[in-house]
């Protein structure tokens, strides 16, 4: 498919978005997907800051621990706590100069030894309100052109305007309050992972394809699938097991 389409694509699937009872936490799952296709980066991650400003992982292209703990390490360092506090985008950051391990002690060398060269964030913003930032990792050292920039900005304005969707923004009290309920629905599924994973002995990311796929074909929210089977009131025994490998 040619870009525009896969472009296209992606917009289509916001304005799918703005519509009553639509699945957050997957379409942030899709969006950090179609980032790594459309920007021809190796790694994309959304960061949501949660009410202590701390930033969390919302949704990553891969459901890989080791990645998902990377991003993780963003909490507190790296460029996208920069990018959050500062609002402005830090793009084509050499991971292997001095100053960015010197800045970054524990990121920088964690990026590194996981195979990243290049890493940017990109700011998620409403007008001058920052709620979080866009992570994107490059395994190459070429930098993000200017026409990338401006699509991942572009697609980190999406992801804002899908957390944020039709919502009103006059009370800060009532945004933060939708932000902490994305950020534990999250929380949620990443128990339900385990879960899967050691009941089915397979990955983290085997059983959140899978558990994804099934709540797809039965028209299920993964948040609110993830809470059922954490309270434990769904068998998952309905879920076809991904399959064993030899």
């Amino acid at each position: 498919m040619a870009r525009e389409q896969e472009i296209t694509k992606v917009f289509v699937e916001v304005a799918d978005s703005l519509i009553d009872d639509f699945d957050l936490i997957d379409f942030l799952q899709q969006l950090s997907e179609r980032c790594v296709e459309l920007l021809d980066v190796a790694a994309c991650g959304v960061l949501l800051a949660d009410e202590h400003d701390v930033l969390q992982v919302l949704a990553a292209s891969d459901e890989d621990t080791r990645l998902l703990e990377l991003f993780a390490l963003q909490h507190d360092q790296g460029p996208c706590v920069d990018c959050y506090r500062s609002g402005l985008p830090r793009t084509s950051i050499n991971l292997e100069d001095p100053n960015a391990q010197q800045a970054w002690p524990q990121f920088a060398p964690a990026a590194r030894q996981s195979g990243f060269v290049s890493t940017n964030a990109i700011p998620m913003r409403l007008r001058r309100k920052v709620i979080g930032a866009l992570g994107l990792f490059q395994t190459s050292g070429r930098p993000l052109s200017d026409a990338d920039a401006t699509l991942a900005q572009a697609l980190a304005d999406v992801a804002t305007i899908a957390i944020l969707q039709q919502r009103t923004l006059a009370h800060s009290e009532t945004e933060r309050s939708q932000l902490q309920y994305a950020l534990t629905s999250r929380i949620v599924l990443e128990q339900v992972k385990g879960i899967l994973a050691e009941r089915w002995q397979v990955t983290t990311d085997e059983a959140f394809v899978a558990f994804r796929a099934y709540a797809r074909a039965h028209h299920h929210q993964l948040s609110h699938l993830a809470r059922l089977i954490a309270d434990g009131a769904f068998d998952t025994e309905q879920i076809p097991r991904p399959p064993q490998h030899r």
